[in-house]
């Protein structure tokens, strides 16, 4: 065991750059002088190169090497083991390993062992394959040091990306070393990836009768081709150009028939011999060699060895792919009707209380097991970033009878807790105030920080959805918050498709947990009733009877309102961008003075209306339902170009509406007048000059294109409901219509007049 301070491995430095008139440079920049024929084990640095981590695991920094026999007595065997994240948990590399002989270079084109060539015939080398890890995917190779010839003086351990990749994309790269009992020897973390597509992140290598190993963190812009080329193994030149110019996995020639592959294999060798040429006989070639010679061929022949021989063919970095296979036929074991097991099933579900409990566990779990999503939903609520803890079914003493929460959310941050009490309701129960109001108490009298409630329902601006007293006389103020089914999956979906949690297993988490709050029994479905007051007020809009003030008109516009809510959360979610309604009212109006401004308007023209500002949209997408009527409109209105003639725009325009539906409507928009020339998409696309005012100059300020949808008839989310049909529309429009539109350029301080009509 070295000493404290001491610089590690006790050998001299191999290379020339760190050897300077007669002192040693440590990886820290110190310079440590020495007596001529003084060991440099003896060199004691204030900031050593090696630094024990945890406990017998060492961390090394980038240069630095160390003896394997200082680190355990068991090092015959060793696992190398390379990892790494990404933030979308689909970030993927391969490991790669080069026997290097005195010169720097690889004895054959067998010394590369790679996906094509995972083992090595003499057991030394193997490729284990991958394993998730918690932070992401760890590749591992195994040694046995013993086997290794003794001829190799270094063995070169790199990992590539393949295509357009890069590792600079990646985050968490290290390198661990175990020895053959499988305890944990060293770390070695790489910093500093950069827009490399490949990485030697380490190299063992002899000295006199034992192993070290050195960190590297060496980066190759060429690949894995250029790394083993740079150490002499002849790569196939198309598999290299390949490798370097496409980003899609190629067929190797190893993947099509056995015949063509070596065909075309000796002819590209160069000074190929005749494809008749037969092989040696007295060529030695065990079974295990055949083998390994599928991928890579065997090691150059000996200038002296006497008689012709047919050429091998250079390994290829391309990756296999393997053949599609026919889907088998259907055994009597094999039913349509099965349904793939589930993490978190559903069909045990009978009672509300059933469904309650399950979905607060389902939650809580996911949310204390993805730390990203766990800190995405309660960093609203003023909690802070640290180790999160969850709990379900507690009871806590209140009174004569104790209460039971739902749950308990937990983070510990330097020394301090952050507690919250959580309140779940499913299927569209509503929340209790009197329980609402005991969990609060209790949270104040044992100094927790808040009170969360999760339910189907949507909380509007100044409108809360329980009433609870907050005793002004305590000091220790507990916050009040409240989250939606329909938020949680928002966040649900964004992690998952958009910014990700950087580990696979932590992907599938949140995937079986979007899928259970999704199912239809789960209970968990977000708002999904318009409220007993829908049908008396479109009975009332049809038949003309509903009257100004009405408050059940209110309570429609707030339902209508947490609808466009949900709506602007689904969207987003799809669409990893934001998604926000539009509330078009004066600075410092009162939310409610504004609900009931659009309840009279509801009672005169039988119209809900809301506006949607979409992240990268051409402008704003409308939603309206009109109540008379029954349909329901979807439109987005397109500024014109500040340049070019008003013919172009129209050609342009119906060009990128190409894969648009037929039934879309067109309308000009033209300044000083209510509405310009219309028509659908199917009339105007072999006629774009239709969509132009007829006679006279007139300025056209933009185009309004918009979808017609029935609306459903009920007030719920059914097939039929009112809900469904509005969630229905907005993607439709969105899908078929407003991805085709270009977001326009911002507009100049001066703009230039358009260009008008004759």
């Amino acid at each position: 065991m070295r000493l404290p301070g001491q610089w590690a491995g006790g050998d001299q430095l191999e290379s020339s750059a760190e050897a300077i008139h007669g002192q040693y440079r440590c990886p820290c920049a110190a310079r440590h002088n020495l007596s001529h024929g003084e060991a440099p084990g003896a060199v004691v640095c204030a900031c050593p190169q090696v630094s024990d981590v945890g406990g017998s695991v060492r961390e090394m920094i980038k240069g630095s090497n160390v003896a394997l026999a200082a680190l355990s007595e068991d090092v015959g065997s060793a696992i190398v083991s390379l990892g790494w994240g990404s933030p979308t948990g689909e970030g993927d590399a391969d490991v790669s390993v080069l026997l290097l002989d005195t010169n720097g270079k690889v004895r054959s084109d067998a010394d590369f062992y790679f996906y094509n060539n995972p083992v090595a015939a003499d057991g030394s080398v193997q490729l284990l394959g991958k394993t998730p890890t918690e932070d992401g995917n760890e590749d591992r190779i195994s040694f046995d040091l013993t086997a290794v010839p003794p001829d190799v003086e270094r063995i070169v351990v790199a990992a590539s990306r393949y295509g357009e990749a890069r590792f600079g994309d990646l985050e968490n790269l290290q390198v661990r070393l175990a020895d053959a009992a499988g305890e944990s020897l060293l770390r070695f973390a790489i910093d500093d990836a950069a827009e490399v597509s490949a990485i030697i992140f380490g190299e063992l290598y002899r000295r006199g009768e034992e192993w070290k190993f050195r960190a590297v963190g060496q980066g190759y812009a060429s690949g894995l081709a250029g790394l083993a080329t740079d150490f002499g193994v002849d790569i196939d030149d198309d598999a290299a150009e390949e490798e370097a110019q496409s980003g899609t996995e190629a067929l190797t020639d190893e993947a099509q028939a056995p015949d063509e592959a070596e065909a075309r294999s000796t002819a590209q060798a160069p000074g190929a011999a005749d494809s008749s040429a037969q092989p040696d006989p007295t060529a030695p070639a065990t079974a295990t060699e055949a083998a390994t010679l599928e991928a890579v061929p065997a090691p150059r022949r000996p200038v002296e060895e006497p008689g012709p021989r047919k050429p091998a063919a250079r390994p290829r970095t391309a990756k296999k792919k393997a053949p599609a296979h026919s889907t088998p036929p259907k055994s009597l074991a094999e039913n349509d009707s099965w349904k793939p097991a589930r993490l978190f099933p559903v069909s045990a579900l009978k009672s509300d209380r059933d469904r309650e409990m399950r979905a607060t566990s389902v939650l809580l779990s996911v949310m204390a097991q993805v730390p990203r999503f766990g800190r995405r939903l309660t960093a609203a609520f003023g909690a802070p970033s640290g180790r999160m803890e969850t709990f379900t079914e507690v009871s806590l003493p209140h009174g004569d009878t104790p209460r039971r929460p739902d749950g308990v959310i937990r983070i510990e941050r330097a020394g301090k807790l952050w507690t919250a009490l959580v309140e779940t309701k499913t299927n569209g129960n509503a929340l209790k105030a009197d329980q609402v109001q005991a969990y609060m108490d209790i949270a104040a009298r044992r100094g927790y920080e808040a009170v969360i409630t999760v339910s189907n329902d949507v909380a509007l601006e100044g409108s809360p959805l329980v009433d609870v007293k907050i005793d002004g006389r305590r000091k220790h103020k507990v916050a009040l918050w409240h989250l939606s089914w329909a938020e949680v999956a928002h966040q649900a979906q964004l992690l998952i498709r958009h910014e990700g949690v950087g580990n696979a297993a932590r992907t599938w988490l949140l995937q079986e947990l979007l899928h259970y709050l999704q199912h239809e029994n789960s209970g968990c479905h977000g708002f999904q009733n318009m409220g007993a007051a829908w049908v008396p007020v479109r009975n009332g809009i049809s038949d003309e009877t509903l009257c100004q003030g009405d408050p059940r008109a209110l309570e429609v516009v707030e339902n209508w309102e947490r609808l466009v809510r949900q709506v602007c959360l689904r969207l987003g979610g799809e669409l990893g961008q934001k998604v926000l309604p539009v509330q078009r009212a004066r600075r410092g109006t009162d939310p409610g003075a504004r609900r009931v401004q659009l309840a009279d308007q509801l009672c005169r023209e039988g119209r809900l209306q809301a506006e949607l500002r979409v992240e990268n949209a051409p402008g704003l997408l409308t939603i309206g339902a009109d109540l008379r009527t029954g349909k329901l409109r979807t439109s987005v209105e397109i500024p014109a170009p500040e340049q070019g003639y008003p013919l172009t725009w129209a050609k342009r325009l119906v060009r990128r509406l190409a894969e648009a539906p037929a039934d879309l409507h067109v309308e000009t928009l033209v300044e000083g007048e209510t509405g310009g020339p219309r028509g659908t998409l199917e009339r105007l696309r072999p006629e774009p000059a239709d969509m132009l005012p007829k006679g006279g100059a007139t300025r056209i300020t933009g185009f309004r294109l918009s979808l017609f949808k029935g609306m459903g008839s009920t007030r719920g989310n059914t097939e039929s409901g009112f809900i469904r049909s509005v969630d229905e529309a907005v993607q439709r429009f969105y899908t078929t219509v407003v991805v085709h539109l270009d977001r326009p350029a911002p507009r100049r301080t001066a703009p230039k007049e358009a260009a008008a009509v004759t």
